[in-house]
């Protein structure tokens, strides 16, 4: 029975340090806007260039290994109101792609209407129950939020707050767009005090020119660029 009761110990201790090891870990992963709308593969209303079955089966892939790996991961999720201020549809003479000047001064693009909540558009294309957490942004009709931590008028999503009380310290990100969304993610992430290491090839941008000027922006910030995914060295970060 000592015997018995000595390997139910050593089992259980094995198994807490195996918890507390994972829990522990100061890594996570940022798949920021793997959107329905964002995709030529879902014929999406602002597909970005490249982003088709390949590469969401290369994005699923990848998550799937960082999970595995024992790294959290986390997900932005564009969520507008139908009546966002930026839709082009919402400002009255404007066109998708136009860069207009709002009535309190702002400069915003007007967008076609995208990841409207609730909507088959909206949806991550990846399995959400890999995801320790999605953080939604883009709620208020007043203010775009290409960022996963704040939107363009200052106020903070959940990200920051969750990662924090999580102990992270360290973020791997990737997803769409590269000179949109995933730069906003990544500068604002650095100001914030994470080290930041970015995938690019798991990344899509809107332009080719953007998006080079996006990636000279966050390698100056500080974040590291990793042309592809090294599972090895994410697992040692």
């Amino acid at each position: 029975m000592r015997v018995i009761n000595l390997i139910l110990v050593l089992c259980l201790g094995i198994m807490a340090f195996g918890q507390v090891a994972v829990a522990g870990s100061k890594t996570a992963v940022i798949v920021v806007d793997v959107q329905a709308d964002f995709t030529t593969a879902h014929k999406g209303s602002l597909a970005v260039e490249g982003s088709d079955e390949a590469y969401l089966k290369d994005v699923v892939k990848a998550t799937g290994e960082l999970k595995a790996a024992g790294l959290p991961i986390y997900a932005t999720q564009d969520w507008h109101p139908a009546d966002h201020m930026s839709f082009a549809n919402n400002n009255k003479g404007s066109k998708p792609y136009q860069l207009i000047t709002l009535k309190d001064g702002r400069k915003q693009v007007m967008w076609p209407d995208h990841c409207v909540q609730n909507t088959d558009g909206a949806k991550i294309l990846l399995d959400e129950a890999v995801f320790t957490k999605i953080v939604q942004k883009g709620t208020d009709s007043n203010f775009d939020s290409y960022s996963g931590f704040k939107d363009d008028g200052g106020a903070e999503t959940a990200m920051n707050k969750t990662l924090k009380e999580a102990g992270i310290e360290t973020l791997v990100v990737y997803g769409i767009a590269t000179d949109y969304c995933v730069k906003a993610t990544v500068m604002d992430g650095l100001a914030a005090g994470y080290k930041i290491v970015v995938v690019q090839d798991l990344c899509r941008g809107v332009a080719p020119d953007t998006s080079k000027a996006a990636w000279a922006e966050m390698e100056k910030a500080g974040a590291v660029l990793w042309p592809s995914l090294d599972l090895k060295k994410a697992k040692e970060l």
